[in-house]
């Protein structure tokens, strides 16, 4: 059976985003992990039992970037699922996206990770060095821009 994961790709505006372009002033939320490669990626864990795949993206972010559901904005009408192998099995991440309430809110890591960066799309792109989460970075973008 596939591994399953899930999580939230969160964004915040910049205050002085009253520029030409709404996309010019988002900023991506990555996290890097404090094993194997360190790579970075946004905040995603696997399905507890019992769990839903949305409360599993909640409790996540929660337990690895401090922040409650009430401090974000879930975004209607975005969600991706990716698929991939992880040692040989297949594992499954869904994701949806979420806004940062207040453009200041303090981000506290866990033990899982050691940094954290607020990143415009074309860095957080080449933080995320994985294909398929750079192409979900630049399709959330996207759908933020269309709306």
């Amino acid at each position: 059976m596939a591994v399953r994961a899930c999580g939230l790709i969160i964004y915040r505006r910049l205050q002085s985003a009253a520029s030409s372009k709404v996309t010019d002033g988002i900023e991506y939320l990555l996290l890097q992990t404090s094993y194997g490669t360190h790579h970075w990626t946004p905040p995603k864990g696997h399905v507890d039992p019992g769990e839903d795949d949305l409360q599993t993206a909640l409790r996540e972010t929660q337990e690895e970037a401090g922040l409650q559901a009430s401090q974000l904005t879930l975004i209607e009408g975005y969600k991706k699922e990716l698929h991939y192998p992880v040692h040989g099995k297949p594992k499954t991440v869904i994701y949806w996206l979420a806004e940062m309430k207040d453009y200041n809110t303090e981000i506290k890591l866990s033990e899982e990770h050691q940094a954290f960066r607020w990143l415009k799309l074309e860095d957080a792109c080449k933080f995320a060095e994985y294909e398929d989460m750079q192409a979900t970075l630049k399709e959330a973008h996207q759908f933020l821009c269309s709306r």
